[in-house]
């Protein structure tokens, strides 16, 4: 009858220790910058916030699209396109 108690606070001991590894994993994946390549320029783009909006832009007043599509899902057609634009319009702001 004793052990159940102890068994609980062990697996709650355990999971309270555990849990600000898996955040702090979590955090660091989602500070990690992205790049992605473009290789009708044949280079890099970082994925930054500030991309982020030019992209939300390109996708949703120069294309029209209805419904926002994240990048990596988008057709590979699509990407270049898609630097294309981001190549004539360098200082989009």
């Amino acid at each position: 009858m004793q052990r159940m108690p102890r068994l609980l606070v062990s697996l709650c001991l355990g999971a309270s220790l555990l849990t600000p590894l898996g955040m702090q994993a979590r955090d660091h994946d989602h500070d990690r910058e992205r790049r992605y390549y473009d290789r009708e320029h044949r280079d890099y783009h970082a994925w930054d916030t500030h991309e982020q909006a030019a992209y939300r832009h390109w996708l949703m007043e120069e294309r029209r699209e209805r419904e926002y599509r994240d990048y990596p899902r988008l057709e590979r057609e699509r990407q270049a396109e898609y630097w294309r634009w981001r190549h004539e319009h360098r200082d989009w702001h």
